[in-house]
């Protein structure tokens, strides 16, 4: 049975439908499919996904992308000791959004037998990162997986979530192409990410403007990921925040629609100002800081360890706290 959803041929917008597979070393390109808005039809239009998709493109042709790429190149080696951390080999895994593969790399052919990474920029999929993994690179929208019910069992995930228009459809797609007992891990920025500059941008847009408008994309909030992954279909959740302290290189710059096209020297200037202000730090630099939340999801098999039956305990949470004396006291009678 193939993989992919047979789709119609088209070369006139990207992602394409039905790009002719075309092979790159190791790599082959096959077709994905997408909305021609770049949204599922509910979903909030917060994005300008064609642009995203230009900024990725152009940040992948850069020279030395590495130099940039530093942050992705970490999250994505944790989302690898995340599935080393799994005591099982996975026949057949997806990564969603992949840029250049920062997370295959840092993965074995002992791990995952083949690797399908998907992304909307096809020059993000040519310049892949080296990897002993026979991959296949598809060209296709985290909302829009070309993919069969239950065919991975493995899907992943770097940075790249928290571009999506509609984050619960891109997670239950996610869900729909696992297979029963197939694990989710993913990472993507939230909460208070780069709070310091989309602080320091409104202090003074509104001081020499008047008012402002966001020049930093909006972020999801921790408690209302570990609910959309639930209500995706997931269970045995495990949701947790790390912070970290160059976006426009790593092809992170502000795609929404409601962005404001032009910021006045002035502004910037004065933006930079207050920056250097309130966040100085005392050797002279500034930081920048990054929340990044880390996701692991199951999809439901018979398999799987259930919970207890609600009043089954036999010993409350209040004794909890006595534990230690009770050892203590254990330890004595020896």
């Amino acid at each position: 049975m193939p993989l992919l959803t047979p789709l119609r041929f088209s070369w006139r917008r990207l992602p394409a439908a039905g790009v002719p597979v075309k092979n790159l070393g190791l790599r082959t390109v096959a077709s994905g499919a997408s909305s021609p808005s770049g949204a599922s039809p509910k979903a909030f239009n917060i994005f300008d996904r064609d642009l995203k998709r230009k900024q990725k493109n152009w940040a992948a042709r850069q020279p030395e992308p590495m130099k940039f790429d530093y942050l992705k190149e970490e999250v994505g080696s944790r989302i690898a000791d995340r599935v080393y951390d799994i005591a099982r080999d996975f026949h057949l895994a997806l990564d969603v959004g992949c840029g250049r593969g920062y997370i295959a790399e840092h993965l074995n052919k002992e791990t995952v037998g083949k690797f399908f990474q998907t992304d909307i920029a096809e020059n993000a999929l040519k310049n892949a990162l080296e990897t002993e993994i026979p991959t296949v690179s598809v060209l296709a929208d985290e909302e829009f997986l070309p993919f069969r019910e239950n065919t991975f069992d493995l899907v992943v995930s770097s940075l790249s979530l928290h571009w999506v228009n509609d984050l619960p459809r891109a997670l239950e797609q996610i869900h729909y192409v696992l297979k029963p007992d197939g694990v989710f891990i993913g990472a993507m920025f939230g909460g208070d990410t780069l709070f310091e500059l989309r602080c320091s941008l409104q202090l003074a847009e509104t001081e020499r403007e008047g008012g402002f408008s966001p020049h930093v994309s909006p972020f999801t909030a921790v408690n209302d990921l570990g609910h959309l992954l639930g209500r995706a279909g997931f269970n045995t959740l495990t949701v947790v925040f790390a912070e970290s302290s160059q976006t426009s290189r790593m092809g992170e710059s502000n795609c929404a629609w409601n962005r404001r096209a032009l910021l006045h020297r002035d502004t910037m200037l004065a933006a930079a100002a207050v920056y250097r202000e309130m966040y100085r730090n005392e050797d002279g630099s500034v930081p920048a800081t990054y929340q990044i939340y880390y996701m692991i999801g199951w999809k439901y098999h018979d398999s799987q360890a259930k919970p207890a039956e609600r009043g089954s305990a036999t010993v409350s949470f209040g004794e909890l706290g006595k534990i230690n004396d009770l050892m203590s006291q254990g330890k004595k009678s020896q």
